[in-house]
């Protein structure tokens, strides 16, 4: 590892145009994420558990090639709570896949795009940050997106369960990003992707192992591009991106990613959205972009991990 503070990148952009490309590819990878999930025939947890572990695999053989200690500047503390950090991501991911193959990729990804009005009351819950105006316009764009979105207000619509844990999963990445302000503090982003998602694998190892054998190889061939691209390459991606781009900036591109995914999912499958769908997902990714610009400047390099599933 480097003397730095944080470990390079994957990339080094050499410039603002660069570094918006690299935020775009991140969002479209990220977009993909649910597209997988799709294809793939498997349970949530399965899926989950495989793409943790081709993320593994992908970030460990990136970290040997460029010479960075997985192990080094970790207290015994901070290894604990990255422990803990693995298991949000966990069920962060769970949820979001039992939205995919409940509701669709549309409910999945509005549904966890909902995550920075969860962020904002946890933010005044846990940490007593005061609640703005900003934050206010924030709830009101994401509940009324939410609202726009649900395919029938009752509990056996499989598009409003799908929504439901859609939400769910947004709810856990708050949660997670909440845990990381204590966590990752000093920490290189390739180390806390590679131990949170080294969790993630241990820890849902027992209970995925039948869902594993029942794989075909179009499946294994999904789930380690799932794992390494729209996982390992697109995290990578969208750090490179802080190179050229301050948080604020990157993060208001990383909120196209409902709308790469949505896009995808009309092409792959014909799930064509409907005009009050298309109105719900202008709401809630224009909060996106709007906890985007009223987040702090952040540093180049960052450990906090991309807004995305």
């Amino acid at each position: 590892m480097t003397s730095r503070r944080h470990a390079s990148p994957v990339f080094r952009p050499a410039s603002p145009a660069t570094a918006r490309l690299c935020a775009h590819l991140a969002a479209l990878l990220f977009g993909l994420s649910a597209i997988f999930g799709a294809l793939i025939h498997a349970d949530a947890v399965t899926i989950t558990f495989g793409r943790a572990l081709f993320a593994c695999l992908a970030l460990a053989a990136f970290a040997c090639w460029r010479g960075h200690g997985l192990h080094q500047r970790m207290a015994p503390r901070q290894f604990a709570l990255l422990m803990i950090t693995g298991i949000l991501l966990a069920l962060h991911w769970i949820t979001f896949f039992i939205s995919v193959k409940t509701g669709g990729v549309a409910m999945a990804t509005l549904g966890f795009a909902s995550f920075p009005a969860f962020i904002a009351l946890l933010d005044r819950w846990l940490f007593r940050e005061r609640i703005g105006r900003s934050e206010s316009l924030l709830l009101v764009l994401v509940s009324a997106g939410l609202v726009l979105v649900t395919p029938a207000f009752h509990a056996s619509d499989q598009g409003t369960i799908g929504l439901l844990w859609g939400v769910a999963s947004g709810f856990s990445f708050a949660l997670l990003a909440a845990a990381n302000r204590r966590a990752v503090h000093g920490l290189a982003a390739i180390q806390v992707a590679f131990w949170q998602n080294t969790t993630v694998a241990l820890v849902l190892a027992p209970f995925a192992s039948w869902g594993l054998m029942r794989l075909d190889g179009l499946d294994w061939l999904n789930l380690a591009l799932l794992g390494i691209l729209c996982t390992g390459l697109a995290h990578g991606l969208f750090v490179a991106s802080l190179r050229g781009l301050s948080a604020r900036g990157s993060g208001m591109i990383i909120a196209l990613e409902p709308v790469y995914a949505i896009a995808g999912a009309w092409w792959l499958f014909g799930a064509q959205p409907t005009g009050r769908m298309l109105a719900g997902a202008a709401l809630i990714v224009s909060a996106i972009v709007l906890a985007a610009r009223n987040k702090a400047a952040a540093p180049a390099e960052t450990a906090e991990p991309p807004p995305a599933p």
